[in-house]
């Protein structure tokens, strides 16, 4: 347990990164964890960029996540990946991309200069980057808005996290009617994961303090 696990979380407000950061934070400490959680908001309330930092392992002594240490990065849209995209290990670390683009409303000819090329460009890079279909499989599932628990359940599949954990998270943090269905869209993201995992990606990345 030794080992510290650092976690970014980036997504635009209303599409509940601050939720996984702290189903994260919840199953970790359940499974025994020391864990530390640190958020900034931004004017996630017009829609803008939200980061969530979580790190545990045996002993944590700083919640915030430095550039070139995230064991993960979770990016709920792909601009939010490439604004992160620092932040990950770039040996031992990697970035779960949900595959859907938001274009910022408020920019003047955002659509024209929106990065779409985001997953190939920060592949060329050399960074390990794993694309999922977050927010059709939510769609698929019946509720576009658990794109988010979709990708904490692919996470969830790279973490020494036991899977009890995981589900004790969903329900104490879940209100009972909607439990069942996010209850399906973690167990989809985690399977999506199992199917194609991420070559070369052993997690192994020392946090410091």
């Amino acid at each position: 347990m030794s080992k510290v696990y650092s976690l970014m979380f980036a997504g635009v407000g209303g599409q509940g990164s601050l939720l996984v950061a702290e189903l994260a934070s919840i199953a970790a400490a359940h499974a025994g964890y020391d864990v530390k959680q640190t958020e900034v908001h931004g004017v996630s309330q017009r829609g803008g960029s939200v980061e969530t930092h979580v790190r545990f392992g045996g002993k944590v002594y700083s919640p915030v996540v430095t550039p070139g240490e995230a064991t993960a990065v979770i990016a709920l849209e792909k601009l939010e990946a490439l604004r992160f995209a620092h932040y990950v290990h770039p040996d031992n670390g990697v970035i779960l991309v949900n595959v859907y683009e938001i274009i910022p409303g408020s920019v003047t000819g955002a659509a024209e200069v929106y990065p779409y090329q985001t997953i190939e460009y920060l592949q060329a890079k050399g960074l390990a980057v794993k694309p999922l279909a977050a927010s059709q499989i939510a769609r698929d599932l019946g509720d576009g808005r658990m794109a988010n628990v979709v990708m904490i359940g692919a996470l969830s599949a790279l973490l020494p996290i036991p899977q009890t954990s995981w589900q004790k998270a969903l329900q104490i943090r879940l209100p009972t009617r909607y439990l069942q269905n996010n209850q399906k869209a973690f167990a989809a993201g985690r399977q999506l994961m199992a199917a194609s995992p991420v070559s070369g990606q052993a997690l192994t990345v020392q946090g410091g303090k």
